[in-house]
């Protein structure tokens, strides 16, 4: 019988790498990264975060996804949603032919223009068991790139609901991959999730755990959770066993922060005894969003740059997070790519708040007059070159032309 899914690539790695290569590298990046992350441009120190730009899942569902058109280049090929958080990657995909299926204001996909003889990709993010259920009916070559990160939190949540215990996962309730973890939780019939967006949330779970005064009635609270919950959900009984799983791309410290607070209120409410045998917790942050954390962290303890600039997609959560760390040190600006900075005007245009559907705005005067730090990160999903080509206009702002500008993509 003919192989119709593909979890491993397709052995292509050599023939397509150096065309991943010459896309997505940038010789101004590396070269700031082999003098030590840091680097002297006139009166701009530039400084680089340690970790930043693509992390393995990334590369690989980028690789898997090039190896996919060298497979079958005469094969229509569809891809599940994005492969990742970044706009120029995706444009690239379609410019190599890749058709993209888009998720109704429900998230529910329709497949049913998809063939038996065509070829889907599934994303970094995954997909939900529903949405794998129906491509395996119709017959299609599956690609399946879901980052082994992921991987992990799936099997965690499905051991969860195999044991009895609601997955309480922390993300975004409309996000891929919150969406595509949850599903793991209905592989066995009485399996419960419920997604809390944040400590706020997560208070407002621990206050209907302990009783607390002014906890939301069992209507509110359905009310308030009932698109984050799973079906049928109900609070006085599946709130009484649980374990806490998260988004890979969270903050780290929030996501633990509230495993912690949902542990304190189990113990609150049923007791330390109680609470050892009805409570889970497992870290469920991947490395890489780990790691990107920690390199701004140790950035701004060895010394805040006076700018920061984070590089990456506006509905990337990881950039997100990362820019929201920043802010708490320095004057932050998160742009999508380096066409948010414009060399004639000296203007750059950003997104201000973590909220991923906020609103740009553009700011003037915003690099400092005399000598300056200049720190860069970039998001998992970001390439090296677009990290180049954004410093590239900095310094061209500046007036600093640099040989490796032209490198650099810029």
């Amino acid at each position: 019988m003919e192989q119709t899914y593909f979890r491993k690539g397709f052995g292509l790695k050599a023939e397509v790498q150096p065309l991943i290569d010459s896309e997505y590298h940038s010789g101004l990046v590396e070269r700031i990264r082999s003098r030590g992350y840091r680097d002297v441009f006139g009166d701009v120190t530039v400084r680089l975060a340690q970790e930043f730009g693509f992390c393995y899942g990334v590369d690989r569902a980028i690789d898997y996804a090039y190896e996919t058109r060298h497979k079958f280049p005469d094969k229509r090929l569809l891809l599940v949603g994005e492969i990742i958080h970044n706009p120029h990657v995706n444009q690239r995909m379609r410019e190599m032919g890749i058709e993209f299926l888009y998720p109704d204001e429900n998230g529910t996909f329709d497949f049913s223009q998809v063939r038996p003889e065509d070829v889907v990709i599934m994303p970094a993010f995954g997909v939900t068991r529903a949405d794998f259920e129906e491509l395996s009916r119709i017959g299609c070559v599956l690609v399946d790139t879901t980052c082994g990160s992921v991987l992990l939190v799936w099997k965690r949540v499905e051991s969860y609901a195999r044991d009895g215990f609601t997955a309480i996962i922390h993300g975004k309730h409309h996000h891929e991959e919150s969406r595509a973890t949850a599903s793991q939780a209905t592989k066995h019939p009485n399996g419960k999730y419920l997604i809390v967006r944040d400590m706020a949330e997560a208070e407002m779970v621990c206050d209907y755990i302990t009783g607390a005064p002014g906890a939301l009635s069992r209507e509110a609270f359905l009310e308030r959770f009932g698109e984050k919950a799973s079906p049928g959900f109900d609070p006085d009984r599946d709130l009484r066993r649980i374990g806490v799983a998260n988004q890979t791309t969270m903050l780290a410290n929030e996501s633990l922060a509230i495993g912690a607070r949902l542990q304190q209120a189990m113990i609150e409410a049923h007791g330390e005894a109680y609470a050892a045998e009805n409570f889970r917790s497992f870290g469920t942050i991947c490395s890489a969003t780990q790691e990107r954390q920690d390199a701004v962290k140790e950035m701004m303890e060895e010394g805040a740059p006076d700018v920061m600039i984070v590089i990456g997609g506006y509905n990337s959560s990881n950039t997100n997070h990362l820019a929201h760390l920043c802010r708490g040190y320095t004057r932050t600006f998160h742009i999508e790519d380096a066409s948010c900075i414009d060399i004639e005007a000296g203007t750059i245009r950003h997104k201000p708040l973590l909220d991923p559907h906020a609103p740009e705005t553009v700011e003037s005067d915003w690099l400092p007059e005399g000598p300056f730090e200049l720190g860069i990160t970039a998001g998992a999903s970001t390439p090296n070159n677009k990290i180049g080509e954004a410093l590239v206009r900095v310094l061209r702002i500046r007036g600093l032309e640099h040989t490796l500008a032209e490198e650099a993509g810029a």
